[in-house]
């Protein structure tokens, strides 16, 4: 297997209990006397009462009552049978612009595939053109420090208000609208079943768009780019099954996590391996690290583990699999440019740009 491509420097909350053993990590997430803390959590604890939480920010019953009535839309069946043929179909498309153009960037193609398949599983089928670019003005590349204590942080918060209202408007309206008069089948019309308000379904399909939209590009891209500096991994993927191939998606994923660290504050005292953490403690589960001690669990705890792992991993791994066997099918197929690695410190998790890669010889 290669080494890694992404530099976890990583500088821990010195008010946190970090855990960095695989067992104590998994123990750590699979507690029922954690809830979830960091990934902006603190700010959606300041709404109001009334207004509904997305899932990734619940926890207790009603988190679990959730996750059970939405299980359906992300089991390994339903994926096969409902969204292989789109994903596909999205992946020919995408990999046609590569055909026609001299070079691309491969996190544009990438984006397009992950918006178009996570938009079809949770019903966000309405949208305007330019949803991949609405999404990357919300999930810029730095976050600024959003507040009323500066001007740089007022201005934030007004140009996050106005990028929040236009995914509303072009994105979550309309699909709302139509799905309001006919229910479908699909995440958005189990929301209005269960009476949220629009509001609160644009929180739950942002919350969908950061897990499934964004995540799963990064992780396409940096498979990508082992596949092109690994000669022997390459052919190991390329002359392989789909079972091999998939295997090799886990190891890489387990390797280079999109999200290095996860946070979770203890409600109760728990045990983590031989040690006991405290009750009302910030907990840094470091994933990045705990993974290395595992090469033969899969994926390791890339996807979360417990309550809050994620239930779109097998979406993920099925898209990631059918873009890149086409991608690396093709002909010709060589990297211009290495892709430019950004970082979000607080969650120790990589984004990869200007990955430029053509299909035609060098000039």
């Amino acid at each position: 297997m290669s080494s890694r491509k992404i530099d976890r420097t990583y500088e821990p909350d010195g008010t946190a209990v970090r855990v960095t053993g695989y067992a104590q990590a998994k123990e750590v997430l699979r507690s029922t006397g954690t809830v979830q803390a960091g990934l902006g959590v603190e700010t959606v604890e300041k709404l109001p009462p009334s207004i509904r939480r997305p899932v990734l920010y619940r926890d207790g019953e009603e988190h679990r009552e959730h996750r059970r009535q939405t299980a359906r839309y992300f089991t390994p069946r339903r994926v096969d049978e409902h969204y292989r043929e789109l994903m596909e179909r999205v992946a020919d498309e995408q990999l046609a612009h590569l055909r026609s153009e001299p070079a691309v960037d491969l996190a544009k193609l990438s984006f397009r595939m992950a918006i178009e398949v996570v938009s079809a599983v949770i019903g966000l089928t309405e949208s305007r053109p330019g949803l991949d670019k609405r999404l990357d003005r919300f999930f810029p590349e730095k976050f600024g420090k959003p507040g009323f204590t500066s001007l740089h942080g007022i201005y934030w918060v007004f140009k996050q208000n106005f990028q929040f209202l236009g995914i509303y408007l072009a994105d979550v309206r309309p699909a709302v609208k139509v799905r309001r008069r006919q229910r479908r089948d699909d995440l958005i019309s189990h929301l209005i079943d269960e009476g949220c308000r629009d509001g609160e379904i644009l929180g739950e399909c942002l919350t969908f768009a950061a897990t499934g939209m964004v995540t799963t590009r990064e992780f396409v891209n940096v498979v990508a780019w082992h596949l092109f500096t690994d000669d022997a991994l390459r052919q190991r993927y390329t002359g392989g099954d789909e079972t091999t191939r998939v295997a090799l998606l886990h190891d890489l994923l387990r390797l280079e996590p999109v999200v290095g660290n996860l946070k979770r504050r203890t409600t109760a005292a728990i045990p983590a391996g031989e040690a006991v953490i405290p009750k009302d403690a910030l907990v840094d589960v470091d994933v990045s690290t705990a993974n290395l001690e595992r090469a033969d669990e899969g994926p390791g705890l890339a996807f979360g583990d417990g309550p809050h792992k994620c239930p779109g991993a097998y979406v993920a791994i099925q898209e990631a699999d059918i873009f890149l066997s086409k991608l690396f099918a093709i002909e010709g197929l060589r990297m211009v440019k290495p892709p430019r690695v950004a970082m979000k410190p607080d969650i120790s998790s990589y984004e990869l740009r200007d990955f430029i890669i053509s299909v035609r010889p060098p000039a």
